[in-house]
């Protein structure tokens, strides 16, 4: 599973975002995509894997993250930018290197079959 660290983390995240006004699903991840690793998401492969919530990492005791997850191919050559200093693939045995909820979106790629063994 493709995954991000940003500026100053000490964990790492999937790429995306919070939406902005007027924003669906697609288009927030799409910019979001764009801006932290200059690729073009391919809108025929978009899917929806499904929610996730989880405990927020680095915030007070009883803050969640609900995080909607998605799939989708891309186009160009992955470059981190913007805020992200690095990307990384990750399987199960990296699980401890992520935030929580995207310990959760790893184990939900899992059930979908999308990591290999």
């Amino acid at each position: 599973m493709l995954t991000v660290r940003s500026r100053g983390r000490d964990v790492l995240y999937l790429p995306g975002g919070k939406r902005e006004q007027g924003e669906d699903d697609w288009s927030a991840l799409s910019r979001e995509v764009r801006e932290e690793l200059a690729v073009e998401l391919v809108p025929a492969t978009f899917r929806r894997l499904g929610v996730v919530r989880a405990p927020a990492h680095d915030q007070p005791e009883y803050e969640y993250v609900r995080m909607a997850c998605f799939t989708a191919g891309y186009d160009g050559d992955i470059v981190p930018t913007g805020e992200v200093d690095e990307f990384r693939y990750v399987g199960h045995e990296n699980r401890d290197l992520l935030a929580p909820a995207s310990q959760a979106a790893l184990d939900l790629a899992k059930t979908h079959g999308l990591l290999y063994p």
